[in-house]
């Protein structure tokens, strides 16, 4: 009923408006008002009137940013090239779950750095945002330009490695994880989350399941310092 009342008064309003700002001579007044009658003829037969509305809400909500994925580059060593602000920028546009955009930005970064780690190993995180997870070709090839130039630090082979096991390629993410772990110093920070998650996958694949649930950060832009 109260659509019917809202339609009524505004077909009144607008009636109002033309008549009077229009200056409409009083012989077209019936022109004026079968228009507007024709119009709720069609609500009546197009519309529900008697439905209440109700809000719409978002079918899928953003994945949060991961702010652990921060913490661990700084673990891995972190050190901003001159390409940081592209990173700073797509960490930012995660967070506010732009995901897309957040992708994009490191994209254009690449065309002006083209040879930076830091960028190939962000933009290869930020895919697998955009993917809800999944190791999409574009991502795989942005891991592996990260690691074909940085190939002497971790951060790269490590992301991989997860994006692997998360996108149920145990096999594989186990071979790149064992190679880092002979490769990593007796003292480093993450290499006890390193040995945590190589054992899930090594327990995985003894069992025959084709997926582990590895931890660890997958959002966000994982940037290794080619210098150390």
């Amino acid at each position: 009923m109260n659509g019917w009342i809202i339609a009524i008064a505004l077909a009144v309003v607008a009636g109002g408006v033309i008549v009077r700002l229009g200056r409409t001579p009083r012989a077209a007044w019936e022109l004026v008002a079968a228009a507007l009658l024709i119009g709720l003829a069609g609500y009546a037969w197009q519309g529900n009137p008697s439905q209440a509305g109700v809000p719409k809400s978002s079918a899928a909500q953003d994945k949060p940013f991961d702010e652990d994925v921060a913490k661990l580059r700084k673990e891995m060593g972190e050190r901003f090239s001159e390409a940081g602000q592209w990173l700073v920028l797509s960490d930012a546009l995660n967070r506010q779950g732009k995901h897309t955009d957040a992708a994009n930005v490191l994209r254009v970064g690449l065309r002006q750095y083209p040879e930076d780690a830091n960028l190939w190993l962000g933009l290869g995180n930020a895919l697998i945002v955009h993917g809800n997870g999944v190791l999409s070709p574009a991502a795989e090839y942005a891991f592996r330009q990260a690691m074909r130039l940085a190939p002497e630090h971790p951060a790269p082979a490590y992301f991989f490695g997860l994006a692997l096991a998360q996108s149920g390629q145990p096999q594989q993410a186990e071979k790149i994880w064992r190679a880092l772990l002979e490769q990593a110093p007796a003292d480093a920070e993450w290499r006890s989350e390193l040995e945590t998650n190589l054992g899930i996958l090594e327990r995985a694949l003894g069992s025959g399941m084709s997926s582990a649930p590895v931890s660890g950060p997958t959002s966000g832009n994982g940037t290794p310092d080619p210098e150390q």
